[in-house]
């Protein structure tokens, strides 16, 4: 047995995403954010988005709602996860495990697309040759190596967690690797869904097991309902490249 609800909350908007995303209009090769990208806080719509997904808590049955928590350490994601449980009033504690980071970028990390292939022409063309999911940069990860880190704490989450409704916040890469494990996704379906459509600052992906073991399904993806219905932007910050520093 193991839980038997995933609710998978990417990060509200943070002042990486602006920078990246206003760096790769400008043509820039570098992304300008003066910190590590562990401390790298949320915006104000970032604030406003994790609280529209603590309002969207707080209005679910009391049945539905998660009983557990759990947090990528990364500021940006714990930000998002405590305001979020402030706001809807449950009593919730959250877990915070390294394991749920963001993906390592090495030598690439602070690099836009054109920055990339202009500094690194090297690794660029080996990124092309290798794949999304199989590239891994000088000092940094691949996605196949954050599937190591997914599995490892999804079979905690099972071992301490068992029959619960379970929250996780993180970021975009690590819920679609969730998903490839929890679903038992293959590569090209990951691939796919990666390129279909980014995963939004704030959305919500729920996963269900009602047995506790086996696959999981998923019930929405990607949903950002919640912020139109408290108002907040809906923002995604996608494009560029395979992995987008501080996304």
């Amino acid at each position: 047995m193991g839980a038997t609800q995933l609710l998978l909350v990417r990060h509200g908007e943070s002042l990486g995403n602006a920078a990246a995303s206003r760096a790769e209009l400008e043509g820039a090769e570098t992304i300008d954010i003066p910190m590590r990208d562990a401390d790298v806080p949320l915006t104000e719509t970032g604030v406003r988005q994790a609280t529209a997904v603590g309002a969207w808590l707080g209005d679910l049955d009391a049945d539905a709602r998660p009983t557990r928590a759990w947090s990528s350490p990364y500021v940006r994601a714990a930000s998002t996860g405590e305001l979020a449980i402030a706001e809807s009033g449950i009593d919730l504690r959250l877990r915070i495990d390294e394991r749920l980071r963001d993906r390592e970028l090495g030598i690439t990390d602070l690099l836009t697309t054109r920055g990339f292939e202009a500094r690194l022409p090297f690794e660029a063309e080996r990124r092309r040759w290798l794949g999304k999911f199989y590239y891994r940069p000088p000092g940094g990860e691949s996605w196949a190596d954050m599937v190591l880190r997914a599995r490892s704490v999804l079979a905690d989450i099972d071992l301490v967690d068992d029959g619960e409704h379970v929250m996780i916040v993180c970021h975009d890469a690590m819920i679609l690797i969730l998903r490839y494990v929890c679903e038992g996704l293959t590569e090209a379906q990951l691939l796919e869904i990666s390129q279909q459509s980014a995963v939004a600052n704030a959305s919500l992906t729920r996963l269900s097991r009602p047995s506790g073991s086996g696959l999981w399904t998923a019930d929405s993806v990607n949903d950002v309902s919640h912020l139109a219905d408290e108002g907040a932007p809906v923002t995604t910050h996608s494009g560029g490249m395979d992995d987008r520093p501080h996304s």
